[in-house]
């Protein structure tokens, strides 16, 4: 039965184009298996790099490192104050500029002049010692100390720890040199400074004696300060005490004139006066008639208690009582209205007092405002010439101290340690060189590893071919020996039927049996990429299995570019497909037994110049058609897909495709063109036979048993002939 053109989802759910689109993984999902399939890249790269890096150990000249430690005080000659930081050797990058100064070229010129320096082995054939000396020399701080740390490496120990500290005692013989010839530039100029100052000192003194000429009021100066500021500050106090006697006074007068005016506290005020005896000489007539009314008043109760009110007796001791009364009266307002008079004239004093001092302190003000101005001239004359008294007083303790630290200079720096010939090599560090070769060892086989499926486009196992074309695997058929003939390995299910090879074959069957068509796919094309991929000893072999299962088969060599299947199974004479298909012979005549039961071949000896037209034509479609109605599986073999279009106009007109690759051969990128040409010429592509595996990769190795060609052949021949 022939397949018409069926969707090529049918077996994969989707389109062609969907399916073309879904391109394979370069990379396989699994890391593990990237590495795995890569670790002999790994194990290489993890050999290699750390034995070129014991070689390059090995052949690399040794170098020692001396190292000294030095340490620098920071206690120079001062120049001018403390309050100006003028300390020659107090600078936050003092020490940094000190570590400079070991790498300088004065120094390394001075070292340079050693005895025996310039003939060490480390300057031997170096044209210019000072940059050799910088790259080899070492100098840094403390990070947290001022300790400057000097090494020098050089191949011989010896030399390294001489070279370090002829460096070092020429930069202590430089520091000392400078630093005393600075000390004398400093005292050179302190006293320069201090006679120029001291003249100005004598001018400014000068200045301010002529300027108390001038001005007569800074001559009463004294230890309290100037008369006038003190007339000034007396006349301001007695100001302030008028004031407040003129506040109490006038507050005294307005409460008597308030008392004046309010009978109540008029009286209460001249009680509080006689108590007080400030009532003044009328103060006992007062008191005499105080006494005498009391006793009126008591004479006149007894009598109203004898007589009424209009007695005679009764209205003398009333008028009487009336007129003492009054004379009290006229008694308290004559002392009030003097007491009155006497605050108010306190009161007129004062204010008149108050208003001589503040004239009187008015003019001494603008006096003291003159004077101001003349002291504010004279403060500032001072002022220049105490600053200058007390800056030659500095320069004077300075040229002092310079004089006394002038010729030790070279205790500002001590050398902790001396440098010592090194016992061990610092450079290379082996240790480290080799931590480091296995780490990029590591790295470097890791990362071929990761590209090696990248740059490698052979398909080398089935999870390649799964990877890269999505398509199911039907079956993996193992290496056979080169040496055996296209018989042999054509027919190898006959020649060796214990082998894993004839096993592989049938499980290929097997695949083909149970797939999605359920066995009932009657034609099944065969075919490959490329040339030499194993697709005609595939052919040849699962039909011989399938024949084997008790179905009827016909193997159909539809490959008229390089007809192999007569050969395989040693036919001869001229019929077969081109005769069929010419007209010269009929199907019976065409169709030839191969001796095995169950098994026809259709063969084709001889190439055509058109295989497309003939494939085309109605005439072979009609043959299609005719053979299937006779067998139940028939088995094409066909050219390859990539050289020629044949192959995918079988595709379209059979059931199924199966695809052949070979491992290690099939090339990537062409298998996913011919799986995309034939999806897109209409075929059913069945799934992916990889061929020509190794067999150590099997575990039924042991099975199988390798067997000379001639004794294969006589089998084969015997097999052949008894079933004919």
């Amino acid at each position: 039965m022939i397949r018409q053109n069926e969707s090529p989802n049918e077996i994969y759910g989707g389109s062609a184009d969907t399916y073309s689109a879904s391109t394979a993984e370069l990379i396989p999902r699994n890391l593990i298996q990237i590495m795995w399939r890569g670790r002999w890249y790994l194990l290489l790269a993890i050999v290699l790099v750390p034995v070129a890096v014991f070689i390059y150990l090995r052949k690399s000249t040794l170098v020692y490192t001396s190292t000294s430690k030095i340490y620098v005080e920071q206690n120079g000659p001062k120049i001018v104050t403390e309050i100006e930081e003028g300390i020659m050797t107090q600078s936050k990058n003092y020490i940094y500029t000190q570590a400079e100064l070991l790498r300088s070229v004065p120094i390394l010129s001075a070292s340079l002049d050693v005895p025996g320096f310039r003939q060490t082995k480390t300057l031997d054939g170096v044209e210019d010692p000072i940059t050799f000396l910088k790259a080899s020399l070492d100098v840094h701080v403390g990070k947290k100390d001022d300790i400057i740390r000097v090494s020098f490496d050089s191949p011989y120990p010896d030399e390294a720890a001489f070279v370090l500290n002829a460096i070092v005692d020429s930069y202590i013989a430089y520091h000392t040199s400078r630093k005393r010839s600075t000390s004398g530039e400093i005292l050179r100029l302190l006293q320069s400074e201090k006679g120029k100052h001291n003249n100005a000192l004598i001018e400014k003194l000068r200045a301010m004696l002529e300027f108390k000429k001038e001005n007569e009021a800074l001559a009463f100066e004294y230890e309290q300060g100037n008369i006038i500021l003190q007339r000034l500050e007396k006349l301001s106090t007695a100001l302030t005490e008028a004031q407040l006697e003129s506040i109490d006074l006038h507050s005294a007068y307005e409460s008597i004139r308030e008392i004046v005016n309010d009978p109540n506290k008029l009286k209460q005020y001249v009680d509080a006066q006689i108590a007080e005896r400030l009532y003044g000489s009328v103060g006992a007539e007062k008191v005499r008639l105080t006494s005498k009314l009391e006793q009126l008043e008591r004479h006149r109760a007894d009598r109203l208690r004898r007589v009424t009110s209009d007695h005679p007796g009764a209205k003398a001791l009333e008028s009487e009582i009336a007129h003492i009364k009054q004379q009290i009266a006229c008694f308290d307002e004559d002392f009030t209205q003097s007491r009155l008079a006497a605050a108010r004239q306190r009161y007129l004093a004062a204010k008149q007092k108050e208003d001589q001092i503040t004239k009187r302190l008015n003019e001494q003000s603008r006096q003291a405002i003159y004077l101001s101005e003349q002291l504010a001239e004279y403060a500032i004359l001072e002022s220049d010439w105490e600053q200058t008294k007390k800056l030659c007083d500095v320069l004077d303790d300075r040229i002092k101290e310079v004089n006394v630290t002038e010729d030790i200079g070279a205790l500002n720096i001590t050398v902790l340690e001396v440098a010592q010939p090194a016992r061990n090599p610092s450079k290379p560090k082996a240790a480290r060189y080799m931590a480091v070769a296995l780490v990029l060892g590591l790295m470097l086989g890791g990362g071929l590893a990761l590209l090696r499926p990248l740059t490698d486009q052979k398909l080398r196992s089935t999870e390649d071919v799964s990877s890269a074309l999505e398509m199911p695997i039907l079956g993996v058929v193992p290496s056979m020996d080169k040496r055996q003939s296209i018989r042999v390995r054509g027919q190898i299910v006959h020649a060796a039927p214990s082998s894993i090879a004839a096993e592989a074959y049938r499980s290929v069957r097997t695949s083909v049996f149970f797939n999605k068509h359920n066995g009932n796919a009657k034609t099944i094309l065969v075919t490959s990429a490329e040339a030499d991929e194993g697709k005609t000893t595939l052919v040849s072999n699962l039909a011989i299995t399938m024949a084997q299962a008790g179905q009827k088969t016909l193997i159909l060599d539809a490959d008229f570019r390089n007809p192999t299947q007569y050969r395989i199974f040693k036919m001869n004479g001229n019929k077969g497909l081109i005769s069929l298909l010419s007209g010269t012979s009929s199907l019976e005549e065409a169709i030839q037994s191969t001796g095995a039961r169950n098994l026809d071949l259709l063969i084709c000896k001889r190439q055509l110049h058109n295989p497309s037209e003939v494939l085309n034509s109605k005439s072979f479609v009609q043959l299609l058609k005719d053979i299937s109605d006779k067998y139940d599986h028939i088995v094409i073999d066909s050219a390859p897909v990539v050289p020629v279009t044949d192959t995918q106009i079988l595709a379209a007109l059979c059931d199924v495709t199966i695809l052949v690759l070979r491992s290690d051969r099939s090339i990537r990128r062409i298998c996913q063109q011919t799986r995309d040409g034939l999806m897109h010429a209409g075929a059913c592509l069945l799934g992916v036979v990889v061929n020509d595996v190794p067999v150590k990769g099997y575990r039924g190795d042991k099975y199988y048993r390798r067997e000379p060609t001639a004794v294969t052949i006589e089998r084969l021949d015997s097999y052949n002939n008894g079933h004919r």
